[in-house]
Order: structure tokens, then sequence, then C-alpha cells
């Protein structure tokens, strides 16, 4: 996987409303969000200079933030003209987007109800999430497993909610992988660590159903083309020792897109035609050559 550093990187963040250099942006260090996760944020792609499912992104992260309990101070409307000049000030035409919103410092403590608001963007270069993707991941299996939807606020996308997801992939690749498998609290087949994943078998494609994770628009995205081509979905409870009864495997998400994995553990998996035909119709989507009710 491709990280990102930031040291020294030039051009401007927008925050709460304007922008600012990049290295000029500062956060206090007793902020709620840093010492109790109430911050929620989106992932994003522009291609050609245009974000790919902008307002259904700025629509889930204002959804994000009322499930953590507050409001965000700009509307849907403000939020994606922010994103539209960020992009533009940036100068990319392809490019990732980063919102993120979150509780202030005015309080400390447990509680902070009255603390202030904030929402910044910022958007840089970042290439594919995977080096070589198309040749296919390896991932392993995670020790972390999903939390029950009733002890975590699992339909949000809330920082805290990537804590074991940030463990489990950081293990994964102390051990040579790029990704991790994680089962939900039930020891069902979730998700990978910041992806949702696909398996084939009979050419048909089987994936968990979101009931403790988040159904990511590129996992909706990705149905919906595989429905075009006229590939049945199965939507299902799925079980560790079915991994050895498919054919093939990606994972989906705003950074990964779509990704093939040619191994989970000793399962081994070769990418093929619904694998690449999925891949090349989501490319070909995204760049504006290719039209799709979503």
């Amino acid at each position: 996987m491709a990280s990102i550093p930031f040291d020294d990187r030039d051009g401007y963040i927008w925050m709460d409303g304007e922008f600012v250099p990049w290295r000029d942006t500062k956060v206090h260090v007793l902020t709620h969000a840093l010492h109790y996760a109430s911050a929620v944020f989106e992932g994003e792609r522009a291609y050609g200079g245009k974000i790919f499912r902008s307002l259904d992104h700025s629509r889930r992260l204002h959804n994000s933030a009322r499930i953590m309990g507050f409001e965000i101070p700009f509307t849907v409307e403000q939020l994606e003209e922010a994103k539209r000049e960020a992009l533009a000030k940036s100068g990319l035409d392809s490019a990732y987007v980063r919102a993120v919103a979150w509780r202030g410092s005015e309080m400390m403590g447990v509680s902070a109800q009255n603390n202030t608001i904030h929402l910044a963007v910022a958007v840089w270069a970042w290439g594919d999430y995977f080096a070589d993707k198309m040749k296919g991941i390896r991932m392993t299996h995670a020790d972390w497993r999903r939390p029950a939807p009733d002890t975590a606020p699992c339909h949000a996308k809330a920082a805290g909610l990537y804590m074991i997801c940030t463990l489990s992939k950081h293990a994964a690749e102390k051990a040579g992988y790029a990704d991790a498998l994680m089962l939900d609290y039930r020891g069902q087949v979730a998700e990978a660590t910041g992806a949702n994943i696909f398996f084939v078998r009979d050419n048909a494609l089987h994936t968990p159903t979101p009931d403790c994770f988040l159904n990511g628009l590129t996992r909706q995205t990705t149905i919906k083309l595989a429905q075009a081509r006229q590939i049945e979905v199965i939507e299902r409870a799925i079980m560790p020792d079915e991994l050895a009864t498919f054919s093939e495997c990606f994972i989906t998400g705003s950074a990964a897109e779509i990704t093939p994995v040619a191994e989970i553990g000793t399962h081994v998996y070769k990418p093929a035609e619904i694998s690449h035909g999925l891949v090349d119709d989501y490319t070909r989507l995204v760049n504006g050559k290719m039209e799709l009710a979503l």
C-alpha cells in the first residue's frame, strides 16, 4: 500500500469556511476528537476533475455526524462547494479528497456537548491504494472482529471504528500481507480493514450482508455494475469455512476502488473474467465513459 507522507506539503486545506496553508493548519492537543474519537470522515476520489459520487459522500458525512450526536455547521451544499473549491485549488484532475468533521477543544471529558464542531477538506494526489493491484493482493486473517451493532455506531463512518482496522492492517503488513480479512462478532466473514469484500462462485457474486459494518458506496456501485452485466448478486451470511469454495475474490472501497484478491491465508484465488470485467467497468464509470443509474 502506498502511504502518503505529509512533511513539507504545499497547498491548502479548506477549514471551517476558509483556506489555510497546508503547513499552518492547527488542531489543539486537547481536541475532544483526539481523546474520545468524536470525529467522522469521508474518503473520496476525483477523476478528470470531478469527485465520484460526491453528493452521496457529503450526505453520508452529515448522517454519520448525526449518528455520533452532533450537527455539522455547514450544509451539504456548502460542503459540496468546499470540496469543488479545494479540488480546483489543488490543481489536480485525479485526486483523493478527505472531508472530516470533529468536536473541538472547549471542554475536556467524556461529555463535551458544547464543543465547537469543525469541518475540513483536504485534497492530495494518491495513486493505487495497493501496488500491482491487478495481480491480486495477499490477505491474512485479522485477530480483531467487527463489533455487534448494539455495541458501536457501525453505520457511521466514524474515526473510532477504525482503531481495530489499523491494528489488523499493521499486523498483516508486518507478516508480509497487504491486508486482513475481518470476521464479525458472530464469526461470519465481514470485510477487509478498510474495504468491503466480494466472492465469486458459479458465476455469481456473494458478499456479506452489511448489518454490522459500513455499506460502502463503492460496494453499492459494484453491485449495480454486476447487475448491469446480468451477474447475480447474493448478499448473505458467509462463514469462514466457505472461503475454499470460491474461485475469485475482490475488495471494494473509494481508496481501493475494485482490487482483486489472490490469497486469504491458505486460500488461493485467481482474478478472472468477473473481477477483470468489473474493474474495467468501474474504471470507465468513474472516468465518465460509462453511464449507470446510481
